[in-house]
């Protein structure tokens, strides 16, 4: 198998920068690779939202995409060839890696919120804030551009722009109780789906970078700020375990409340998922050059997709430490004492507890 990994200033299909290292190329690509299969069953479900295809074909056709494009080009900063060239080089390194045809237009935001977005219902145009830029090193930078050149490659770029808007809606119509519960079951739908969508570009960005350490680093920053020599990857890590496994049923609860209003997923969270799939065979698999093209994308089986789907929610609820997902698998696996059960999940039952958990002599038999 030819080797497509590429030097610095070599030919690469007309992009005059390549990255500074070798790094593989994945050419023809499909997003079907990386993407998390919570993504797409999410992605699935949301479509199947009752009215959303009517909300979706209206919004598509009302959004004033054209201001949007104008106000980055008036008020921010755009990458290219004289601005931010470091940046460009790094877009540019991106969609040669992921063989993204048409590079997407980028610019840099006055915002001291590290934050970078991908939005666009016609062609994706990702943007990226000062204070992420000044955050991050070079290396961590081009994971974070390489997860914004995927979800340009999924076509994630369409339905953020459409839960950003509904978003704003939501706010101006909130004295409107239908109206505003009507958007809000799809905003809430959205926030779901693209919190999945995340882990899918964290994977790409990732495969753009080829430096599972560089993400680490850029996750880790993001959650507490230029202070690495004060942070380790392990204890990082670690916080993610303890977050999944900690606590009672109440915490169970706690945890879904927490993370409805947010866009993203925790940080220690996405970083204990990229970890793992960096360490799974089927990243070994991309990185060896064996992954599905974007070619063959018209014969797949939507079946199989969503069967994919299903089984890597019945395999993380099995394999969960949360508690109220081990309630679940207890109930899917026919326990009994489903109410002393709930009661200790809880952190209820007392004595009372301590008896229903004691076995009968019959059962030790």
């Amino acid at each position: 198998m030819p080797d497509d990994s590429h030097e610095q200033n070599g030919p690469d299909n007309g992009h005059e920068n390549v990255p500074s290292r070798q790094r593989r190329r994945f050419e023809g690509i499909s997003s079907r690779a990386y993407e998390h299969p919570a993504d797409r069953s999410a992605l699935v479900a949301l479509r199947k939202l009752s009215g959303f295809d009517t909300v979706f074909k209206a919004l598509s056709g009302l959004l004033p995409e054209r201001s949007l494009r104008l106000l980055f080009l008036s008020d921010s900063v755009r990458v290219s060839d004289q601005q931010f060239t470091h940046l460009n080089t790094m877009l540019r390194d991106a969609c040669y890696i992921l063989d993204l045809e048409k590079v997407p237009a980028m610019y840099v935001n006055q915002d001291p919120q590290p934050n970078a977005m991908c939005i666009g219902l016609d062609e994706p145009i990702i943007v990226v804030t000062t204070g992420l830029v000044e955050l991050l090193d070079e290396e961590e930078m081009r994971a974070v551009i390489g997860h914004e050149v995927g979800h340009a490659l999924s076509g994630h770029s369409v339905y953020r722009t459409i839960l950003l808007f509904l978003t704003s809606l939501a706010l101006k119509i909130a004295w409107i109780p239908l109206g505003n519960l009507a958007i809000m079951a799809i905003v809430t739908a959205l926030r779901e789906w693209f919190r999945k969508s995340e882990l899918s570009a964290d994977r790409a960005g990732l495969l753009v970078g080829q430096d599972l350490k560089a993400s680490m680093r850029g996750l880790m920053k993001i959650a507490g700020g230029n202070h690495l020599h004060e942070m380790n990857v392990d204890a990082f890590l670690a916080q993610a375990e303890e977050y999944e496994a900690g606590g009672d049923l109440r915490d169970s609860v706690l945890k879904i409340l927490n993370v409805l209003p947010r866009s993203h997923p925790f940080t220690t969270v996405r970083a204990a998922e990229l970890k793992k799939w960096a360490e799974s065979r089927d990243f070994q698999r991309i990185m060896d050059g064996h992954y599905p093209r974007r070619s063959e994308d018209k014969d797949t089986s939507v079946t199989d997709s969503f069967r994919d789907s299903a089984s890597h929610y019945t395999s993380s609820v099995k394999n969960s430490k949360d508690p109220l997902m081990k309630l679940v698998t207890d109930i899917a696996g026919g326990a009994g004492d489903l109410g002393g059960r709930v009661r200790r999940g809880f952190g209820g039952g007392g004595a009372a507890t301590a008896q229903e958990d004691r076995p009968r002599d019959d059962e030790n038999e």
